[in-house]
């Protein structure tokens, strides 16, 4: 049923008077293909299938804690649980790991002490690899920018540099506000595409587009998007990759692990690792 709602053209099912089940919502700006319940859009809901491209993030967590010691089995990687929320759909199937990204830094002080034996490992098991730096308020987006550049590898067929920004409000608050974050966010991104050559991945949540990055049109339009949504709905953003959980399970890997999905399939996978990777 086509209707006119909210100033925009929806098309799909409509019932007392809201959007409800399937349906195709149409403006200027956006498109939203999805399911809809009450009026309220959820997103186009995931089918996990062999068709689907999967991948983990890591850090030193996955090592163990304290004194405990883990080891990856980068031979023997492959995802055999969603998480919570999503395994429900997942019918008990597994998956290959077809790339990883590994903390390297975060602030200017603070380094992964296994960031570079996983690299190597993932990538002498051809595995597509990218690293990521966590943001900190504290300290300039410059000076963090090249604390990342220092001690991490950059080789061709990389995925793009990440950052990572999910500060809590208080935070933001005390480094200034909104404006002085995305001052300094934006600096470190400029600088570390110079230096690569390839536009930089930014990580944040979903609470956090919701909240800040609806403002900050240059971003959206400029800088890729990896988000954190957890739930069985795909993220209503343009994006690059989507963390589908936190509480995945990888054979070869001890305990939880981030799960993520690539947004398309073989074909655009493909195209990203020959245009959008390090050369």
């Amino acid at each position: 049923r086509l209707r006119q709602w909210n100033g925009a053209v929806y098309e799909g099912r409509w019932e007392n008077g809201r959007c409800q089940g399937f349906g195709i919502e149409m403006n200027d700006e956006h498109l939203k293909a999805g399911e809809w319940r009450n009026g309220k859009f959820l997103g186009e809901r995931m089918n996990y299938t062999s068709e689907r491209i999967y991948g983990i993030d890591i850090s030193r967590y996955q090592h163990g804690k304290g004194r405990k010691y883990y080891p990856i089995h980068w031979n023997r990687l492959r995802i055999n649980y969603l998480g919570k929320v999503n395994n429900k759909r997942n019918a008990g199937n597994s998956y290959p790991v077809s790339f990883v990204y590994i903390k390297s830094t975060e602030g200017t002080t603070v380094r992964n002490r296994y960031y570079r034996a996983d690299y190597q490992q993932a990538r002498r098991n051809g595995i597509a690899c990218g690293a990521y730096h966590f943001f900190s308020t504290r300290t300039s987006g410059s000076k963090q920018a090249q604390f990342f550049l220092r001690h991490t590898r950059f080789a061709k067929g990389d995925f793009p540099p990440v950052l990572d920004v999910e500060p809590s409000h208080r935070q933001i608050c005390e480094m200034g506000g909104p404006d002085a974050l995305f001052r300094e966010v934006r600096e470190w991104l400029r600088i570390v595409e110079k230096k690569t050559g390839v536009l930089p991945v930014l990580y944040v949540s979903q609470s956090f587009v919701n909240r800040y990055l609806r403002d900050e049109g240059d971003l959206k339009r400029k800088y890729p998007v990896w988000i954190a949504r957890y739930g069985e709905y795909k993220p209503d953003v343009k994006l690059v990759f989507w963390q589908l959980c936190s509480d995945g399970r990888v054979q070869g890997i001890t305990g939880d692990v981030d799960i993520n999905v690539f947004n398309g399939y073989d074909n655009q996978f493909q195209l990203f690792k020959k245009e959008q990777t390090i050369r």
